[in-house]
């Protein structure tokens, strides 16, 4: 672990109220190295310059924690298109008493996952191969989390659909956004109603050191999921709810 890869980690965790222990930025440098050098051989990221993946990886995933004060509260937690595994492994690095599920469609993705897991000695932590629109129908995972994160690139209204139905009653869905969200959140209001959502806040700031806007929607689970959502694979991307095709 080099001096200024902790260098950069403190100043950027410490923006967000946040401290790590030792063993926590060893943890946070032996993802980054087996992240690049896996990236090598299989497409995991486009980051991979050090302080870029510390600032757009492990701090994007932990800012978090400017929209959601009860993260240390929170017992289960399910991401949901994690790919690399953000924003969870972050999170679980940095709050190990989570009980995190990581689900991504892609089966070496998950490999991976498991790997990083394993190298990393990170306990309650278990990867699922499935389409978010499989997992959500699957009675393991449908409305047993606190908590559903996800950085997917999709819009609003398609991202609730594969979201929600993990989400318990009373928890939460919080997905991270990138600009300007405010059409695409009036857009997705009717979405989110429909499944059992409410939209209670949005917190917005910028990442360190200029690397953009980000956006926390804060959704809290008002009111239990019908049986038909999620729809079948491809039609929440395909047909938004909320929109004149569904």
């Amino acid at each position: 672990m080099t001096e200024q890869f902790v260098r950069k980690m403190e100043e950027g965790v410490k923006l967000l109220g946040i401290q790590l222990s030792e063993k926590q930025l060893e943890q946070f440098y032996d993802y980054f190295q087996f992240l690049v050098e896996k990236n090598k051989v299989m497409n995991l990221t486009a980051i991979t310059e050090e302080d870029a993946v510390i600032t757009k990886h492990f701090c994007d995933s932990l800012c978090l924690v400017k929209g959601f004060s009860d993260i240390e509260k929170t017992v289960s937690l399910i991401d949901v298109g994690t790919g690399a595994g953000f924003p969870g492994i972050p999170l679980k690095i940095t709050f190990p008493h989570l009980k995190v599920t990581l689900l991504d469609s892609l089966n070496k993705r998950v490999r991976f996952l498991e790997e990083v897991c394993e190298r990393l000695d990170l306990e309650n932590v278990t990867c699922v191969h499935a389409r978010a629109e499989d997992g959500g129908r699957n009675k393991d995972l449908r409305e047993k989390f606190d908590l559903c994160v996800s950085r997917a690139v999709a819009n609003l209204s398609s991202l609730s659909e594969y979201c929600m139905p993990f989400v318990k009653m009373g928890g939460y869905f919080i997905p991270y956004k990138s600009g300007d969200i405010e059409e695409e959140l009036a857009q997705a209001k009717k979405a989110v109603a429909i499944l059992g959502g409410e939209i209670e806040n949005v917190t917005g700031f910028e990442l360190p050191g200029g690397e953009g806007s980000r956006s926390l929607i804060k959704i809290k689970k008002m009111k239990p999921i019908s049986a038909k959502y999620p729809r079948k694979a491809g039609l929440p991307g395909k047909e938004p709810l909320g929109t004149k095709k569904a």
